[in-house]
């Protein structure tokens, strides 16, 4: 048994079988829908000037953040999942682009980001299945700081508990928007 293969097949599954699907469909208006006052986004920078990225788009963020952190929306969940959950990681460990909330030109529509998204999920889980037992065992690197000595397995891990709980909050947004009054 290939563990590589076994870790990419159990994210693989969820994505095929129920994050991905749950986001076939999804609209702008859905993207941005804010279910309560004070939301944090993605917003044209002009709305948010303390906002982070390179574009027209930006995300809201604070660090550290705030007690209670406020609500977020479907477009700053899957900005999340795109830059700092698979974007960052993609950079570090499988030769992708650099990738940080600062730099990154994030989407305007929903389109764009799932765009985005499936582009950072197919360099993630490539570079999983490339890892083999050996990658798996090495230490994560400095890129992960406090966890620059953890192997790549609990890298692996992490990411996959991140993508299936960000993933099953998009899906309830979606719920919620859909059966708003």
């Amino acid at each position: 048994m290939l563990w590589s293969e076994q870790l990419a097949d159990q994210l693989d599954w969820h994505w095929q079988h129920q994050l991905r699907p749950r986001l076939d469909g999804l609209t702008d208006d859905e993207y941005f829908w804010e279910p309560v006052p004070g939301c944090w986004s993605v917003r044209r920078r002009a709305e948010s000037p303390t906002g982070h990225g390179s574009g027209e788009y930006v995300v809201e963020f604070a660090w550290p953040e705030p007690e209670p952190p406020p609500v977020t929306t479907i477009a700053w969940r899957l900005a999340h999942l795109v830059v700092g959950v698979f974007g960052a990681r993609n950079a570090s460990h499988f030769g992708g682009p650099a990738r940080d909330h600062d730099s990154f030109e994030y989407a305007g529509t929903a389109a764009g980001a799932l765009t985005q998204l499936d582009e950072a999920y197919r360099m993630w889980t490539a570079g999983v299945r490339g890892l083999g037992e050996d990658g798996l065992g090495r230490p994560c690197g400095p890129a992960e700081g406090p966890y620059a000595d953890y192997p790549m397995a609990g890298l692996v891990l992490h990411i996959n508990r991140e993508v299936i709980h960000h993933g099953a909050e998009i899906s309830l947004l979606r719920d919620l928007y859909q059966r708003r009054g």
